[in-house]
């Protein structure tokens, strides 16, 4: 029997790509293929992207793949098909399984309010307890709370409520399924039962039938995309898992001890767990995340709203040179924090490990003498101090030290990689997979094929500097303290 290829999709807040990976989780690469749209925002929280915009992509990208891969010498069938996708996003569709609402999208934020209220009642650390997802806008029994109480007759006329992911599947294949790995991100799954949390389903007004059901079994593609890609036709689809633990997957961070750091847009810092937590242990610490991999694996960690976005912004407004070689020099010389300078970078509603929702950006210790380039090297060691504080947390839950893998848009500033661990105090390794969530998908559906792809490779450790670790061990102290401060006079 010949050695299997699986077509694999990421679905992301502002790309999709797909490509073909090999039998040993290799990419390639003449069959990748990406395909943008925009993410719609407003001053009010709005954070939406537009159903038919996402279909546009997936299928553009299949169609790109797939023309690749007949003009290789000899395209072997495609064995199964995987999906990474953004988790917690949020879409109503009608009997027939068209969108009624565009897709919410995790910093969409509008429902704060209403997540205040869901703290209350039935109360943020009973959730946390059960469901392993913090009471916050980002998660779906806010923004069903919302749209209850806004959009009444909408929140009445919606027959199910999904995933991109699995609307994009059922769209294929005839129906569709959430993983437990879509569905531990919606804050609606009792992490310890590993099935919709049914109290929680009725404080958001809604029965379990207008969820999909749960399962990590694959669909066979059918019906007229079946006829348009023949290459696809009774190809089984496996449901969409997280892309935060795709790309744990993809990096190789899943051995026990090791944890992927993804710094891009946003950031976030994960660690795989195998099997339950005893009956006497939380799903994880508070203020952290509980998702789940698949029915044997949990993904412990904490993500962060401000990272990359940050660094746009303060090439956009501050009139910093825009030669990023130019920039990797300038900041290369500087070891040590901007002296007096300590932000809370909250440019958008903050999350792990602290959650501050209510709390507003802040720059202290600002003078005359202040650069731009002074306010570019903080705001981004402002970000790998809050990922500092959720490694110690995971850390604390795992009882071990942890070694890193890092990925994301980071991977392509040595200046970066050695502040990462300047500031964490510990080595970082760069993986040397640029596509991680992409190769998680192709990973995933190899494991359930019974294969088990290798970790790929990791650059050399870079290691702290001893004087800058000190330096930034204060400076987080100093951040801490700004953060505490600010909440008790608001």
């Amino acid at each position: 029997m010949k050695a299997p290829f699986v077509l694999a999709l990421d679905i992301g807040t502002s790309s999709t790509r797909s490509a073909i990976y090999d039998d040993k989780g290799r990419r390639r690469l003449e069959t990748t293929a990406q395909f943008s749209y925009p993410l719609l925002t407003a001053p009010d929280g709005q954070a939406e992207l537009d159903p038919a915009a996402i279909e546009d992509a997936v299928e553009r990208a299949f169609q790109k793949t797939l023309a690749a891969w007949r003009k290789t010498k000899s395209p072997a069938p495609i064995a199964a098909i995987g999906i990474s996708c953004f988790w917690h996003s949020l879409l109503g569709l009608d009997a027939q399984g068209r969108p009624l609402t565009p897709i919410y999208t995790w910093a969409d934020s509008r429902c704060r309010h209403d997540a205040e209220l869901l703290r209350k009642n039935p109360g943020e650390t009973a959730i946390h307890a059960r469901t392993g997802c913090m009471a916050r806008a980002s998660f779906w029994p806010a923004k069903l709370l919302w749209l209850h109480r806004t959009q009444p007759r909408l929140f009445k006329s919606v027959v199910r409520w999904v995933s991109p992911a699995e609307w994009i599947q059922e769209r294929w294949c005839g129906r569709s399924t959430a993983s437990l790995s879509m569905a531990s991100g919606t804050g609606l799954l009792d992490g310890r039962a590993l099935r919709w949390h049914r109290p929680l389903l009725r404080r958001c007004g809604l029965a379990e039938n207008r969820l999909n059901p749960i399962s990590d079994a694959p669909i066979k593609i059918s019906g007229a995309h079946s006829k348009r890609f023949s290459e696809l036709a009774e190809v089984p689809w496996y449901p969409a898992v997280g892309d935060g633990a795709a790309s744990n997957l993809g990096s190789g961070a899943i051995s026990p001890g090791i944890a992927a750091i993804n710094v891009g847009t946003s950031a976030a810092l994960r660690v795989v767990v195998a099997g339950k937590p005893a009956a006497h242990q939380s799903l994880a610490p508070f203020g952290l995340f509980a998702y789940r991999v698949d029915g044997h694996r949990r993904l412990l960690g904490g993500a962060v709203s401000n990272a990359g976005n940050l660094r746009a912004w303060a090439l956009r407004e501050l009139n910093l040179p825009d030669n990023p070689a130019t920039l990797e020099k300038l900041l290369r010389a500087r070891t040590e924090p901007v002296e007096g300078l300590t932000l809370l970078p909250f440019w958008m509603a903050e999350r792990a490990p602290t959650w501050p929702e209510e709390l507003p950006s802040a720059v202290i210790g600002m003078t005359q003498a202040t650069t731009a380039l002074d306010l570019l090297q903080s705001l981004q060691e402002a970000t790998y101090h809050r990922l500092a504080q959720i490694a110690e947390a995971v850390e604390q839950a795992a009882l071990r030290k942890l070694a890193f893998i890092v990925s994301g848009g980071i991977q392509h500033s040595p200046d970066a990689l050695q502040r990462l661990a300047n500031v964490l105090g510990r080595p970082v390794y760069a993986s040397d997979e640029p596509e991680a969530s992409l190769r998680g998908a192709a990973c995933f559906v190899l494991e359930q094929l019974g294969l088990h792809p290798a970790a790929p490779q990791t650059g050399k450790a870079i290691r702290p500097k001893p004087s800058s670790a000190r330096a930034y061990a204060q400076a987080r102290e100093r951040q801490v303290r700004l953060e505490a401060s600010l909440r008790n006079a608001l």
